[in-house]
């Protein structure tokens, strides 16, 4: 059996997809990189917007046309979602699709494929030069935009030893690993524990390798998640990505993301931030939400401009079927939407730009993602200025800034 592979969507989609990129590996089947050649394609599916889905179902029909005998197994969020949404043609009745996995469940898609796998063990090694990691499934939120409680259900906590001991496989292989999940800052809410009491304890039952969060919400960073952010920058990365969404209290009640204010976001990201000279904030803001006026969007902006943001994710607000937005009043054109968005996208990269050229001349902890390509502890991408240097190697280097671009200087190990 040939079987083709495609992942869309977010890095927890990208974890699962490794793990049957495993199954295979385990049952002795052979991954293909075109579905012209493979018996079989799985489709690990992302339903954020439409439009992803869209590119879903393209793929599907694309993988039809080059090859009608192919089978077709579509895994991931679109699965959950799509039988809410009569909108569209259902799943089941796109060319070639065999069956439909909800989630990550890599038992069900190996069944799907008729594959017999006695015991399921997470891969010691990724395709990736940084390791998946995925600690929780489920989401327990219901903001007004979003389909993902109703593709991936409740939250779900995977049990700590077990985490564990995958990341003690993962570190054999891997200079860093990314903690994913669909909303981690719920992990240990259904066990007793907790994202920061888990992190602790990977750093401590672990060598060497980097820890780096995904995705989590400002508020749900507590006393013990903030140590392990700003302590050792050799263990987890100084870098927290948290949503904001909106700077106006307003939309963000409309959005149902009802936990924390433009306030309380403020004070929640000021605290891990501000007056340190490496540190890595990001986030996602979403222009033209229902409702949304020129006030609420310069309060965004306002918010953004006084904050010490090195990245932002700028999205234009999407109708996405199956979402209570929709009953929404206050629709904004897609033009005003689209000049927000840009004024928002120019903002953030006057502040990523900036940041970069404050760490020229600093000495930096670099992860080589490929040939001549590094990314530091605070997220900065850099090129290395050494081509002895391999895929997945760490090494000290001195930033430095040539035309534009960082540069990754390696600092030879006798020098202190």
């Amino acid at each position: 059996m040939k079987v083709f592979l495609k992942t869309h969507g977010c890095r927890a989609n990208q974890y699962d997809t490794e793990a049957v990129r495993g199954m295979l590996a385990q049952a002795g089947v052979e991954e293909v990189d075109s579905a012209a050649d493979a018996d079989y394609a799985v489709f690990n599916s992302c339903s954020v917007t439409s439009a992803a889905e869209s590119d879903l179902r393209a793929d599907v029909r694309r993988a039809a046309r080059l090859n009608p005998s192919i089978r077709t197994v579509v895994m991931g969020c679109a699965p959950g979602v799509t039988k809410r949404d009569e909108s569209r043609t259902p799943l089941a009745t796109l060319p070639t699709i065999e069956g439909l996995v909800v989630g990550g469940d890599v038992a069900a898609v190996g069944a799907a494929l008729g594959l017999a796998v006695p015991a399921l063990h997470a891969p010691s090694a990724q395709t990736g030069s940084r390791a998946l990691l995925r600690i929780q499934d489920g989401c327990d939120e219901h903001c007004t935009f979003c389909v993902t409680t109703n593709a991936r259900g409740a939250n779900r906590s995977r049990n700590a030893d077990e985490i564990i001991d995958e990341a003690q496989r993962l570190s054999e292989s891997h200079p860093e690993i990314v903690i994913t999940g669909i909303h981690i800052g719920s992990y240990g809410l259904d066990n007793g524990s907790s994202l920061g009491e888990l992190l602790g304890r990977l750093v401590a039952e672990t060598d060497s390798v980097r820890y780096r969060l995904t995705s989590i919400e400002a508020t749900e960073v507590d006393d013990r998640l903030a140590d392990l952010l700003t302590g050792d920058s050799a263990r987890v990365a100084p870098h927290l990505h948290a949503p904001l969404q909106s700077g106006s209290d307003r939309v963000l009640r409309r959005m149902g993301r009802n936990w924390y204010t433009a306030s309380s976001y403020c004070d929640a990201v000021t605290k891990l931030a501000s007056n340190r000279d490496v540190f890595a904030l990001s986030g996602d803001v979403i222009c033209g939400f229902p409702g949304e006026t020129e006030d609420d969007h310069s309060a965004t902006t306002d918010l953004v401009s006084s904050l010490p943001f090195t990245d932002l994710h700028v999205f234009q607000y999407s109708p996405r079927p199956g979402t209570a937005a929709l009953r929404l009043d206050g629709p904004v054109p897609e033009h005003v939407a689209s000049r927000r968005a840009s004024e928002l996208r120019a903002l953030a990269a006057t502040k990523a730009s900036e940041y970069a050229s404050r760490q020229a001349g600093r000495k930096a902890d670099v992860i080589a993602i490929g040939r001549g390509s590094g990314l530091t502890e605070d997220y900065l991408s850099a090129a290395i200025a050494d081509n002895r240097i391999a895929r997945r190697d760490r090494f000290d280097a001195t930033l430095e800034m040539v035309e534009g671009q960082l540069v990754a200087v390696p600092v030879p190990r006798w020098v202190e």
